[in-house]
């Protein structure tokens, strides 16, 4: 997809179309393949502690102890805790601080979450594939859409914000991360919780920032609204951090595994090419032409790779046993008897 700067004597043009997994027009899916939240969810504890939020009184406007509360889980000052309304808001903000010190280059990864380019595209960057020349760097690790390890990397020391998306961190299952701990203290990390707990309705994200970016800080928290994040989203960081929180997540990835193992062996049975991954979620491409429609009709929903720039894939979400056996009846009512049983 190629960007360019809007152009102001221009007609306006037609809103660029998003397109997400989860639910839609037709509502929540009955099994939904298309969303990478964690398919064991929600977690109890962390629901326990959205749903008795206090949604009554505003939140502290400095979020004194959320943050305090993430600064101690990482191991970092409070003054490297920058909050924000979602990943998608953060995205949208750090965009526009960089086009404001005059960056007009971003570098987004060949197969990535829309909104950096969404982003991009609003503030007049140009997207390239060289991180050395860019003025922002956008990482993911697992990466989404393909679940693997980013590449290429920048060069050491970094020129230009490194932002990297540690989304599916949490939600790792196997494989292990590329940078060492000393390379992510000059980084920006967006964390994202709520996939990992299933709880991707509960929109709140935080950045850990880098050492030495107290200006960078500064000048991100001012272009910030009051309140990025309500009582709900209050209540799920700080839920986050707790060990019994933590617990139940790495009790979690256990039973992702297998049933990942049990789904990739199902799909390739039904002779579907699955791509390497190593989160929760991973690429494939059926045997042939595929009619998501008629699979969402059934209460099936998959995620089409296409806006991924992967067309002929579709992203597929670990999901349960029960899950998988009806995506694989709907699949085989969809054939014309070809299919292998």
């Amino acid at each position: 997809m190629t960007l360019s700067v809007f152009n102001r004597s221009a007609p306006a043009a037609a809103p660029m179309q998003r397109i997400h997994g989860g639910p839609d027009a037709s509502g929540v899916p009955r099994f939904d393949f298309s969303s990478n939240s964690n398919a064991c969810g929600p977690c109890p504890l962390a629901l326990a502690a959205v749903q008795q939020a206090d949604a009554s009184h505003y939140p502290d406007a400095s979020y004194a102890v959320l943050r305090a509360g993430l600064a101690a889980f990482h191991g970092v000052e409070v003054g490297r805790v920058l909050l924000a309304g979602s990943a998608s808001e953060f995205i949208f903000r750090i965009t526009a601080w960089v086009a404001q010190q005059g960056g007009r280059q971003v570098c987004l990864p060949a197969h990535a979450y829309g909104d950096y380019a969404q982003a991009a595209l609003a503030w007049g960057l140009r997207p390239i594939a060289e991180p050395d020349q860019a003025q922002l760097v956008w990482c993911c690790e697992p990466s989404s859409p393909l679940g693997a390890a980013h590449a290429p990397w920048p060069k050491w020391p970094l020129h230009a914000p490194l932002l990297l998306d540690c989304a599916y961190a949490p939600l790792r299952l196997s494989g292990t991360p590329s940078l060492t701990n000393a390379q992510l203290a000059q980084v920006w990390q967006l964390w994202t919780p709520n996939k990992a707990l299933g709880l991707t309705g509960v929109r709140a994200a935080y950045v850990i920032v880098p050492l030495g970016a107290e200006a960078a800080v500064a000048a991100l928290e001012r272009l910030c609204p009051s309140w990025p994040l309500g009582a709900h989203g209050v209540a799920m960081l700080q839920g986050w951090v707790l060990p019994a929180v933590q617990a139940w997540l790495a009790k979690s990835l256990p039973m992702l595994r297998d049933w990942k193992a049990r789904q990739i062996t199902l799909l390739q049975n039904l002779g579907w090419q699955c791509l390497p991954s190593d989160a929760n979620f991973f690429c494939a491409r059926p045997e042939q032409g595929h009619d998501l429609s008629q699979l969402r009709a059934a209460g099936i929903k998959l995620r089409d790779a296409a806006s991924f720039g992967l067309p002929g894939h579709v992203r597929v979400s670990v999901q349960g046993p029960a899950a998988q056996d009806a995506l694989k009846t709907a699949w085989h009512s969809m054939g014309d008897g070809s299919h292998p049983a």
